[in-house]
């Protein structure tokens, strides 16, 4: 089985107070620089009033990533790549996020700064849904109706999820599938059937997005 791709699910947001000052880390999924950008520029409108907006994104996984951080006027090297760090060693790609700084009138120091935005980046990984990207298969199932509620059991005891019922002259199954576990629910569906009935792949998709 290859290696999940590691997304965020869902925008997030989580918020931390350290020596009087806020940081607010959002996090979201980005398929592309520009997606992050868009990301990062509308989380910066939203906190204009803020001290700073840093940011700090992944985009890609494994060797093919681009990874991308700033500082934002804080202190070289104590807000964006601790973060961008905590990001690189998540396991995550496809990822962007801004920690937004209200300073709260104490200065933290070098070693408080880069362990307070640190701090902010594993809070919203903490708090974030995992999607995952992998390949998936589209199958089409014609049948009689007889063999629906078996077919229903065979799709879900292969991780399938329907996508849709059409009822006719027959049945019509729309089901998804991980790649590697549509030939096992193929083989077992000409089994329940004595071979009368074939799961059709029609469609193929390399990088589908699924919730964990």
């Amino acid at each position: 089985m290859d290696i999940l791709r590691l997304i965020p699910a869902a925008e997030t947001r989580v918020e931390l107070t350290v020596v009087n000052s806020r940081f607010i880390a959002t996090i979201a999924p980005a398929f592309s620089v520009d997606e992050a950008r868009a990301f990062v520029g509308r989380v910066r409108a939203e906190f204009a009033d803020a001290s700073h907006n840093v940011p700090a994104y992944v985009i890609g996984h494994g060797a093919a990533t681009v990874a991308h951080c700033h500082d934002d006027g804080e202190p070289s090297g104590t807000a964006g790549r601790p973060m961008l760090a905590v990001l690189q060693g998540s396991g995550l790609g496809d990822v962007a996020l801004v920690v937004t700084r209200y300073f709260g009138g104490t200065k933290l120091g070098t070693g408080g700064l880069v362990r307070a935005y640190g701090d902010a980046a594993r809070a919203a990984l903490v708090a974030l849904p995992r999607a995952a990207k992998v390949a998936t298969v589209t199958a089409l199932v014609e049948a009689p109706y007889p063999l629906l509620e078996r077919l229903r059991l065979l799709a879900a005891a292969h991780g399938g999820l329907m996508l849709d019922e059409e009822f006719a002259g027959a049945i019509t199954l729309t089901i998804r599938f991980r790649a590697e576990q549509f030939e096992a629910f193929a083989d077992a569906v000409r089994e329940l059937s004595r071979g009368a009935v074939e799961a059709v792949a029609v469609a193929v998709d390399e990088a589908t997005i699924m919730p964990l």
